[in-house]
């Protein structure tokens, strides 16, 4: 993102000419932690939307509660007091001040998105007569490629963990089941019992916003599964023990962060240099389906995406593929 020196002094002239007009009393607080009352009651409000109403993701939520907090001590130090006082041009500063920290285009675009939602929300509760980020423009976000393990990398973190203990079983379970259902590692952490039906191959997740979606489970994860069920998941149990699928050593949930630590220990012992992080395994789930013929809508729907345009970025992974997919249907190429 661009910006014009003179336009730079401008913008630093005036969020200076604006901190001095705006009190004392106002900057200090600011400068303190503290939000004017009205500003917090409209987050709050929000956040309560989303989470009950919208039915979005903890993470999600916490995400943009932090976003929107850190917007309103930006203006706020500019002497805003009120969502309603808001002008386009003081959240402008704030996208470019945010940019020239270094932030990511990705972190910059989820920023805007929950200004964005909120500004609505005021619309439609009657707090606010206009939108006041419709005139908003913000950086233009490129997708990255995924990076991905290859099959034979798989292999080897999948034979990772060695022996017959608890605690190679379940390890042995998590990883297997992580690959074949390409889960994000919350969906997996909050697993529980009555979600995976053994039986017939497949899980029932609840993923972002709460939907449902039904994930096929290969033979190999099941037997894995099914050998960590009824031999090692016992050693786990603790008095308090609920459903949980996947136990830590407290016999809670196993959590997100445990899995991450088992993931890039297991990568280590398998001799994988390539940094080696959860979602990795949800990106080697999908780029090893599209390159063995699966269906983009079919992956589409195990990985719960709202949108195919998402599911698409892991065509660039597999160009192979699409240089078969062409060999083989374009009639210029095919022999007579």
């Amino acid at each position: 993102m661009k910006r014009d020196p003179a336009r730079n002094e401008s913008r630093g002239g005036t969020a200076r000419n604006d901190l001095a007009q705006a009190g004392a009393g106002t900057s200090s607080a600011v400068a303190a932690g503290e939000l004017p009352a009205g500003m917090v009651d409209e987050i709050d409000g929000f956040i309560g939307f989303i989470e009950l109403e919208r039915g979005l993701s903890r993470h999600t939520v916490s995400a943009y509660e932090s976003d929107l907090r850190q917007c309103a001590r930006f203006i706020a130090r500019r002497g805003v007091c009120r969502w309603t006082d808001v002008a386009p041009a003081r959240l402008s500063d704030w996208i470019y001040s945010l940019s020239e920290q270094e932030f990511a285009v990705s972190s910059l675009a989820r920023k805007l998105t929950a200004l964005r939602t909120f500004a609505r929300y005021l619309v439609r509760e009657r707090r606010c007569a206009a939108d006041f980020t419709e005139l908003l423009t913000g950086p233009k976000l490129v997708r990255r490629i995924p990076g991905t393990l290859t099959v034979g990398e798989v292999e080897r973190l999948l034979a990772a963990p060695v022996g017959g203990d608890a605690h190679a079983m379940r390890d042995r379970a998590i990883l297997e089941f992580f690959y074949s259902s390409g889960l994000r590692v919350s969906e997996l952490a909050g697993l529980t019992l009555q979600q995976v039906d053994l039986d017939h191959g497949f899980v029932r997740v609840f993923g972002k916003g709460g939907k449902e979606r039904v994930v096929p489970v290969g033979t190999r994860a099941c037997a894995a599964l099914l050998g960590y069920v009824n031999a090692a998941r016992r050693h786990f149990v603790k008095p308090r023990t609920g459903s949980q699928l996947f136990l830590s050593e407290r016999g809670t949930a196993i959590s997100r962060k445990m899995l991450w630590v088992l993931i890039k220990k297991y990568a280590k012992r398998a001799g994988i240099e390539k940094p080696v992080k959860p979602h990795l395994l949800r990106h080697s789930f999908a780029t090893h389906l599209l390159s063995g013929g699966a269906d983009l809508r079919a992956i589409q729907e195990m990985l719960g995406h709202a949108s195919i345009a998402t599911t698409q970025i892991y065509t660039a992974v597999t160009p192979d593929r699409r240089l078969a997919e062409h060999a083989r249907y374009h009639p210029r190429n095919r022999v007579r």
